[in-house]
């Protein structure tokens, strides 16, 4: 019955959040000034404006389950962002949860946690 939950997260800047996960292989699907929704195969993520955004103060993020998760992990490390700091990236990693995970900060500070069973 439920096939699909996308995110809708906060950006202080449309086209520069556009620029950042086209980097990582996401298409725009439809722009505007206050409003981005993009996609990857069967992910999708939507952006919203919002003015006097401090990524520093931002608790939006979403989980994202990949079927490939060093494949996914080694997209983002491409990037060469930094381990601290925003954005940033923690590459992937067994959890105590006994999960494989990732973690990247986009620009705005919107955390997006990814993960693949082990």
């Amino acid at each position: 019955m439920l096939e699909k939950l996308s995110p809708i997260l906060p950006s202080g800047d449309i086209a520069a959040s556009e620029r950042f996960y086209a980097a990582l292989g996401f298409e725009t699907i439809y722009i505007d000034a206050d409003y981005l929704l993009m996609k990857r195969e069967g992910a999708e993520i939507h952006f919203f404006l919002k003015a006097g955004h401090d990524p520093y103060q931002n608790d939006h993020g979403a989980y994202l389950r990949p079927s490939d998760i060093d494949a996914f992990s080694a997209d983002v490390e491409r990037l060469g962002l930094p381990r601290t700091g925003i954005p940033r990236f923690h590459p992937v990693e067994v959890k105590p949860w006994d999960m494989r995970e990732c973690a990247l900060l986009d620009p705005d500070g919107n955390l997006i946690r990814a993960g693949q069973e082990t």
